[in-house]
């Protein structure tokens, strides 16, 4: 088995956000706020944040926020809950929130609870139980879950619960892997874990365990790094991590990594891209690969910046 390519890893996110003509660059200029969080926490990890010009991202993070208190993917952009939480997050990284208008912020979220307690992306309404999981993650961040029903939020997410013990988007919405992390999260951040069937979600999760030792999202797909974090994370919440082969999922990222430039790709040479990265990466966290930071699962910071946040004065 080979060892993690830190130095590549490094150099290649680095690259990304400096070749703004490049393909990879003009695909995801409308996401540039996720790239941000996913390039930065893999160098977080990896212990090479300060790698990074700290006050040029920062300005660029406070110029894509919305007179509303919502966050855009890039500068002119419109704000949604996705790129809300990936400012807050790497605002987090560099210890920074206090440049935010808390209130601000949190009014935007709160704004977008819906009745029956589940949450819309943005104004123009679409539900999903990842903008449940963002509300709450970003708000509990922010040290302010009480702008918001979080009973309701609580109740809307049970109603996702499938027969097979996972969840999907929307209630009878089929269970998927990245929604069972979302709900499994914000039920672990509302100390609301005795929701979960954990036995049954844990032999779900751990079903998606291929004989690569990679994971897939449901049943019959491929494996995929980027499922190193959303399967591994909720086995971890639920306590049934020792479940899987850690071994076997190891060497299967370590496989996708590119040993030459840099990057994690989803599935051994495959193209890499810093969505891949940053999973990777932070999968092996999770797996206590040897010289990474610890990640939390729930929040999807190093677990040194959630201590920060809640622990200090």
């Amino acid at each position: 088995m080979g060892e993690l390519a830190v130095d590549k890893h490094v150099k290649y996110i680095i690259s990304v956000e400096k070749k703004k003509d490049s393909f990879e660059s003009v695909v995801m200029d409308h996401l540039r706020m996720n790239g941000a969080y996913w390039g930065l926490t893999t160098l977080d990890i990896l212990g090479k944040l300060h790698d990074v010009d700290a006050d040029e991202v920062i300005s660029w993070i406070m110029k894509c926020q919305h007179e509303s208190g919502g966050f855009a993917g890039n500068i002119g952009h419109d704000p949604h809950m996705l790129y809300t939480l990936s400012a807050v997050q790497v605002l987090a990284l560099f210890n920074k929130l206090d440049v935010l208008d808390i209130d601000k912020v949190a009014y935007y979220i709160s704004g977008l609870q819906n009745e029956d307690g589940s949450f819309s992306g943005d104004i123009w309404g679409e539900v999903d139980t990842r903008f449940s999981y963002i509300a709450i993650c970003c708000l509990s961040i922010l040290r302010c879950l009480d702008k918001i029903n979080v009973e309701k939020a609580v109740n809307y997410i049970v109603s996702c619960k499938n027969l097979d013990g996972g969840f999907g988007c929307t209630p009878g919405g089929e269970s998927h892997a990245g929604q069972i992390f979302c709900c499994v999260g914000a039920l672990a951040i509302t100390g609301s874990l005795h929701h979960v069937d954990k036995d049954l979600l844990g032999w779900w999760l751990c079903e998606r365990q291929v004989k690569s030792g990679g994971l897939n999202g449901r049943p019959e797909k491929l494996p995929d790094v980027c499922y190193s974090w959303w399967v591994l994370s909720s086995l971890i919440m639920i306590d049934r991590v020792h479940w899987i082969d850690k071994d076997k999922l190891v060497k299967f990222i370590l496989d996708c990594q590119d040993v030459e430039n840099g990057g994690i790709s989803d599935r051994p040479d495959d193209a890499v891209d810093v969505f891949h990265t940053y999973f990777g990466v932070a999968g092996l966290s999770l797996l206590e690969y040897p010289g990474l930071k610890a990640i939390d699962p729930a929040y999807a910071l190093p677990v040194d910046v959630i201590n920060r946040i809640f622990f200090s004065k």
